[in-house]
């Protein structure tokens, strides 16, 4: 069946970014299902970044307690470090956020945001608090509160900087202020117009034993969460151990841990508690008037439940539907938890039915105003009392054949759409508008807290099981076969008919020699002709050789040249580009992530790269560069016209290094590369001979310890660092050759650095080791351990912890002056 209409109403902004078909249970997690049914109660854990969270107790609490349980974290990680790709700041905060979901579909807890940016490390939460707009993020915690309704809370960390981090204390700050003033109507009365007040019954701090920092202590509450759930058919250390390894961008695959666990509980706020965490409060259907039939018919539910025929619990599910929707919503609370069980109830009876829907595309993306098709599938395979009533697109029913559905058979439904013509771009709702520092802009008040951003379109299925009529949802995705992975989805994506992609984030010029740029425009449509514009700041010039596009298909691209030429007058700015189609302007790049533990991601910013003008000396030009964990740093030099060669490790073992004036290694290549010690000799010799090694900042931790020499002598790499990205650097060996060759360094090639100046400093060093610089943060001893040097034979060993790989992406002109010093420091006689 195939019908032809248009869509009338606006599409909601954004992209299902889970991506993934209809959900489906086996009987162990329906019954677990009809369990939790069966509880009212919640807790709300609150911390700071991604993988901050205790994903052993989340777990405990959502699959052995059956609480409805959530992590409120402040931030989405931007700021952190990446173990597995390139991807920095924004799409490393998307990264990290689908891989907190991903550990969420894991523990089964929920998964809620605050605006806050992670913007790097922070040594306190007055520093915090500074950056981040902490009115705001407190009422966006207050909000969490409101909506989430707990009846505890748990801060992961003490709000007396135990924790170490600053948004560590910052989290713990916020979340026993707002314990109070969720509960006060005067305070975010703006937010009563969505929610009610909310005083929860107690705030606990969750006490921890790690980092060298004992908090436990015996008097506090304990709770023993490492059980075993045999219907999981693991112990939730195991559950902990598959939710946090789904943090990999941080390294923290973890190993699965079997037997008791205790986790300890401080007493913060509220009411005490003084034998377990829920004192006193009621979990049951008890705590809801006129609820007590559906307390029984569920325990009869649980107790005659079949694994062999689920759709055997159908007609008692159906009575606890009908009695939940007979609940008087007076009571704010009873409302709450209607709404809440309501849709729990249905999806429990839709697993029992053995129902599967799902709404495919034929393409994974469409441009506002085109035509899309959707296969829309759906089959009953546990009982034949089903049926189809009609499908529903933006409000309007698009296919109203009452259909009885035969049970495992399956039937679908093909539709054509027009997308209306005022339909927003999908991109991840917080990276719409450009935001500060600390805080994430978000225009649509709705949305503040929530993960991701809804399904770019969805049908509504309306069904009837045994005469009951349900609404179930299936946002549309793309779904293809991968050879090796086989069945893969992806979110249908609303785009502009043409992005438009320069080819690098920075162009740095320390001559008046132009130097071709290239843009790459790829067509949404098919046939898009349209006209290539570059705006640049005054006195530079820009030249387009060919800026006509024109492209058949729909996904082919096209590459577009342009010459840049510096000017003295000029000043350094930002290059902008966008493509004339049918007049109008399309100047939005599209950044594409694809790793296999996390859906695929995508988002959408202004088409614009950095352009800088430098006073900048080389004397070497052939270099080496050993990877690492990712990093943009072999584009840059490449920029400033390094002719730079990738060392593998085939290269590593055959080649003669003696070609290169210098070599780097890639930020925590000694961390990902267990066969850097295999190396270690020959890259001494290299040195000794007469080159430059530069050793870009290295981990010495428990996730990645430091278990091979770097050096030709001595130092260990410590936690030390300085977040503060203005903070004074002093030149304590100003006659170095470091600071003047061939490159004067001064004070201003300090200024304009991007969220910190090092990391992982170095101590403990060896007395052949020189150091240049001393800085610190506000209120901390200096430390003189952000690079070190050391002869060695003729060349020169460097360990520097200092943010190469942030600030020459950034275009900071004091980075690439120093960094080329580095990379000529000259031969020792």
């Amino acid at each position: 069946m195939i019908k032809q209409f248009t869509l009338g109403l606006t599409l909601l902004l954004g992209q299902n970014l889970i991506a993934q078909t209809s959900p489906e249970l086996n009987s162990a997690e329906i019954l677990l299902g009809i369990k939790k049914l069966n509880t009212v109660g919640s807790v709300l854990y609150v911390a700071a970044h991604p993988d901050d969270e205790n994903t052993r107790l989340l777990g405990y609490l959502a699959k052995e307690k059956n609480l409805r349980t959530g992590y409120l974290s402040l931030t989405r990680g931007d700021g952190g470090q990446n173990l597995i790709g390139k991807e920095q700041g924004e799409a490393l905060g998307l990264i990290r956020t689908q891989e907190l979901l991903a550990a969420r579909r894991t523990d089964g807890a929920e998964q809620f945001f605050t605006r806050a940016n992670d913007f790097g490390f922070s040594k306190n939460p007055e520093e915090t608090f500074t950056i981040w707009e902490k009115e705001q993020i407190l009422a966006d915690v207050v909000l969490a509160i409101r909506r989430f309704k707990p009846d505890v809370i748990i801060c992961r960390f003490p709000t007396t900087g135990e924790g170490g981090h600053g948004h560590h204390t910052a989290s713990a700050i916020l979340a026993v202020e707002a314990f109070d003033l969720a509960a006060d109507p005067t305070k975010f009365p703006e937010q009563l117009k969505e929610v009610e007040v909310w005083q929860a019954k107690r705030i606990f701090w969750n006490t921890f034993n790690f980092g060298g920092n004992n908090t436990t202590s015996e008097d506090q509450l304990k709770l023993d969460v490492g059980i075993y759930n045999p219907l999981l058919g693991i112990s939730y250390g195991e559950v902990a151990s598959n939710s946090r390894s789904m943090h990999k961008s941080q390294g923290f695959g973890s190993a699965k841990q079997r037997g008791e666990s205790i986790e300890y509980f401080k007493f913060l706020k509220g009411e005490p508690a003084e034998k377990d965490v829920f004192e006193g409060v009621n979990t049951s259907w008890k705590r809801i008037p006129a609820s007590t039939e559906i307390e029984n018919l569920l325990n009869t539910c649980i107790s005659n439940f079949n694994p062999q025929h689920p759709e055997n619990s159908l007609p008692a599910l159906e009575s606890v539907y009908a009695k939940i929707k007979q609940l008087d919503e007076k009571d704010p609370n009873v409302r709450y938890w209607k709404k809440q069980k309501l849709a729990a109830c249905q999806d429990l009876i839709i697993q029992c039915a053995g129902l599967w829907m799902e709404s495919t595309v034929s393409d994974y993306s469409a441009v506002p105003g085109k035509e899309i098709n959707i296969s829309n599938q759906i089959i009953a395979r546990n009982t034949a009392n089903v049926k189809l009533k009609y499908l529903t697109l933006a409000g309007q029913i698009v296919s109203n054949r009452d259909i009885q559905l035969t049970k495992n058979k399956l039937e679908t439904v093909d539709e054509k759409v027009t997308l209306p013509k005022e339909s927003l771009y999908s991109t991840p709702y917080w990276l719409v508008e450009k935001h500060s520092v600390g805080m994430y802009s978000v225009t649509n008040a709705a949305w503040i807290g929530t993960p991701e951003n809804q399904a770019a379109k969805s049908v509504i299925y309306r069904i009837s099981i045994d005469g009951i009529d349900f609404d179930v949802e299936r946002g549309l995705v793309f779904k293809s076969t991968d050879p090796v992975k086989g069945e893969v989805y992806r979110p249908f994506e609303i785009l502009p008919p043409a992005t438009i992609n320069i080819t690098d984030q920075v162009f740095v010029f320390s001559a008046m020699t132009p130097k071709e740029v290239s843009f790459v425009v790829k067509a949404n449509q098919p046939k898009l002709k349209g006209t290539v514009k570059i705006a640049v700041p005054a006195g530079w010039k820009i030249e387009i050789k060919n800026p006509e596009v024109n492209l058949e298909k729909k996904g082919d691209e096209q590459i577009v040249k342009a010459t840049l030429t510096p000017d003295k007058t000029g000043k350094d700015g930002q290059l902008r580009a966008s493509v004339l189609v049918d007049g109008s302007e399309y100047s939005k790049s599209i950044t594409r992530i694809e790793y296999d533990h996390i859906p695929y991601q995508f988002f959408l910013s202004e088409a614009e790269a950095k352009i800088v003008f430098l006073d900048l000396k080389k004397t070497k030009n052939k270099i080496a560069y050993i990877p690492g964990a990712g990093d943009n740093v072999v584009a840059c030099l490449t920029q400033i016209g390094y002719d730079v060669t990738l060392l593998t490790d085939e290269l590593l073992a055959k080649e003669d290094l003696s070609v290169y004036a210098s070599i780097v290694t890639g930020v925590r290549a000694y961390n990902t590369n267990d066969r850097m010690p295999i190396y270690y000799d020959k890259l001494m010799a290299y040195v000794q001979q007469g080159g430059n090694l530069i050793v870009q900042y290295n981990t010495n931790n428990r996730i990645a310890p430091m278990e091979t020499k770097i050096g030709p002598f001595p130092f260990t790499i410590s936690r030390d660092r300085v977040t503060v990205d203005d903070a004074k650097v002093e030149f304590t060996n100003p006659k170095h050759p470091v600071l003047n060759t061939p490159n004067v360094i001064t004070q201003k090639d300090f200024e304009g650095w991007v969220q910190e100046r090092g990391i992982y400093f170095a101590t403990e060093m060896d007395p052949h080791y020189e150091t240049v610089f001393s800085m610190h943060d506000p209120n901390e001893k200096p430390s003189t351990g952000s690079l070190i040097i050391a002869k060695h034979g003729k060349g020169n060993f460097v360990y520097t912890g200092l943010v190469f790989f942030r600030e020459l992406p950034a275009g900071i002109p004091g980075a690439y002056r120093l960094f080329v010093n580095l990379l000529s420091l000259p031969e020792n006689k």
